[in-house]
């Protein structure tokens, strides 16, 4: 295992499909990541949701972000599950962000989702970002599309509690899908610590299509 490190971070652009997709993909490293480096800006862009979701959405960012040096958070309306059907509009937005932020890396959704949208922000991001780091995070779902990721972020007990009392508490709405349940949470983070022999138990997941060894590194 080659030990990579993010401690050079200091613009972070996190892009979500729906409302909580952010923190169940990589909200416990967001948390762990503001601990060890007050001095980010955190850029959270969630781009579909509606009045109740948008409420939830903007609490929940707070909260994971209440570390960050700065914070900008928008949640945008556009329309769930319609994602390949509004590709201009959200390209826009895209072309738009370009011109407002220059992060040194960027948390994404898997190219390989089975969910119409998570791709489709996943494309975008690629599109649109050409010289900077970029994880793409995972989501679990009925469709059963995890893979094998091959970059890996060891949480302590308490960034995992954090993220997971968090997801709970702030998105009330979600109460009623079967899948959406601490032990979903926790069995996600247990299985990709077991995969990264993480000293902590736990660990985030993430996807590293493209990384490179910068100058020093060899």
């Amino acid at each position: 295992m080659i030990p990579l490190s993010l401690s050079g971070a200091r613009q972070i652009l996190c892009l979500g499909s729906h409302c909580d997709d952010i923190e169940i993909g990589c909200g416990g490293t967001i948390l762990q990541l503001l601990e060890s480096n007050p001095e980010s800006s955190v850029h959270w862009i969630v781009f579909a949701s509606n009045e109740v979701r948008k409420r939830e959405a903007q609490q929940s960012a707070e909260r994971f972000l209440s570390k960050a040096r700065t914070k900008r958070i928008v949640v945008r309306d556009f329309r769930e599950s319609f994602f390949p059907y509004q590709g201009l509009q959200i390209k826009e937005s895209f072309e738009q962000l370009k011109s407002e932020c220059k992060p040194d890396v960027i948390f994404t959704h898997y190219r390989a989702d089975l969910h119409q949208d998570h791709r489709v922000i996943a494309e975008f991001t690629w599109n649109t970002f050409r010289d900077h780091l970029i994880l793409e995070y995972e989501i679990p779902k009925y469709d059963g599309d995890l893979g094998a990721p091959n970059v890996f972020v060891p949480l302590s007990e308490e960034i995992c509690r954090r993220k997971v009392d968090t997801v709970l508490e702030c998105f009330a709405s979600q109460q009623h899908r079967q899948w959406f349940s601490r032990d979903t949470f926790y069995a996600m983070l247990r299985i990709r610590g077991i995969e990264a022999n993480s000293p902590t138990r736990h660990a985030e997941a993430f996807y590293g299509k493209k990384l490179c060894l910068g100058p020093g590194i060899l």
